[in-house]
């Protein structure tokens, strides 16, 4: 399952960050790792970007970004 599919309230835990260049490198700068725990906290009117909750701070993603996160849903 990808980030972009984790239902508002659910936590997970990403299990792998995919895409190519640039943007899995602002991933992993974000804090987006393997084996962090991450919940998604609610989403925009029209459903992009989400944000999520990850290591103690608050992040907002567009669903094009989160579809690279792979994740395992707790």
């Amino acid at each position: 399952m990808t980030l972009d599919a984790v239902p508002i309230g659910r936590t997970a835990v990403i299990e792998h960050v995919g895409g190519e260049g640039d943007i899995r490198l602002r991933l992993l700068d974000m804090g987006v790792i393997p084996k962090t725990e991450i919940t998604l906290t609610r989403t925009a009117p029209l459903g992009d970007p989400i944000e999520v909750r990850l290591r103690g701070y608050t992040l907002t993603l567009r669903k094009e970004d989160a579809k690279n996160v792979e994740v395992t849903v707790l």
